[in-house]
């Protein structure tokens, strides 16, 4: 049995949301390097910027591997830290076995769903869109192929109507810390075999644009959803039909779903069918109708609607979709 006190870790992780595990492991345990991805070009002038998850490190003067790919070279150098586990949480890049198999214990990832349902890299994403109820956090051991590993730990979290991507991954957070410290008491403790993944696996790939071309011929909870699951990339958005911004895209923000009982009930599949003062419009969708209160115009900043119609002079009946 291993003693109860700090465990040597070695943490894979890049983008901001990665950041509280780092800081929650760097009280708690000795994190001996971090592995993340290389600095990219960001904004128009093109300059690197050091991943948020390099950035913490350094602060704790940690060590920070960034190769391009794991080389013999870099594999040597992540051995002499001998690591007893590996922690990895949005890495963003499949880890080889020959990497993965370093710490004594081999590494454990943190999965934002219940696996094996959404596997991939965009499960807060995709269980928001598919209007899932509830989602949560899984913890497994990383084998060869995607999300597939010995569960170790399971939370479930209720999905609020109101969610959308930014609140879910925010109250997500606290709980896949709380499932990585039950995770490393297991490890410490030699408890740490998982148990096999049971059902039938579905997958969340990454978000392309297109993923948030609005069809408005899909019921309005559908599309609803899709307007809290692509927040906030790629955004759901339409085109303007008609009127001085004829072609340029527009992005939904902020929907509610209403009933039917609106003025003009006759409106076609994508037409503004109301006008509701001071709030916004009511766009018709293939079943039900959204109402839509914020937008965010081609080139221009987000607005709420009700400032959007008075800009562009819109009415009942117009066609802007």
């Amino acid at each position: 049995m291993l003693k109860a006190g700090f465990m040597k870790v070695l943490f894979f992780g890049t983008p901001q949301i990665a950041v509280p595990y780092l800081e929650e492991l760097l009280n708690s345990e000795e994190v001996v390097g971090v592995v993340t991805q290389p600095d990219k070009p960001k904004d128009r002038g093109h300059q690197l910027h050091e991943p948020p998850v390099k950035e913490c490190a350094k602060k704790r003067g940690i060590p920070v591997f960034q190769a391009e790919k794991f080389t013999e070279e870099a594999v040597d150098k992540l051995k002499t830290l001998n690591p007893e586990v590996g922690v990895v949480i949005s890495y963003g890049r499949i880890i080889p076995e020959k990497v993965f198999k370093i710490p004594v214990f081999g590494c454990f990832n943190i999965h934002f769903s219940i696996l094996p349902k959404y596997r991939g890299a965009g499960p807060i994403q995709w269980s928001l869109i598919n209007g899932e109820k509830e989602t949560g956090i899984t913890t497994f051991w990383i084998e060869k192929t995607l999300d597939s590993g010995p569960i170790l730990v399971q939370k479930i979290l209720s999905i609020e109507d109101t969610d959308d991507s930014v609140t879910l991954k925010r109250k997500l957070i606290p709980l896949g810390i709380k499932a990585m410290q039950e995770t490393l008491s297991f490890v410490k403790q030699n408890k740490c075999k998982g148990e096999p993944q049971k059902g039938e696996p579905t997958f969340a790939p990454s978000l392309k644009k297109e993923d948030g071309r609005i069809d408005w011929a899909k019921s309005a909870s559908e599309i609803h959803n899709l307007i809290r699951g692509t927040k906030p990339w790629p955004g759901a958005y339409t085109t303007i039909k008609e009127g001085n911004q004829k072609g340029k895209l527009i992005k939904i923000l902020k929907a509610y779903l209403i009933s039917d009982s609106c003025k003009n009930e006759s409106a076609s599949i994508g037409q503004i069918a109301d006008i509701v003062k001071n709030k916004g419009f009511v766009v018709r969708c293939g079943k039900g109708s959204l109402l839509i209160e914020e937008v965010h115009l081609e080139n221009k900043k987000p607005m709420p609607a009700w400032a959007f119609l008075q800009g562009f002079r819109l009415k009942a009946g117009d066609i802007i979709f």
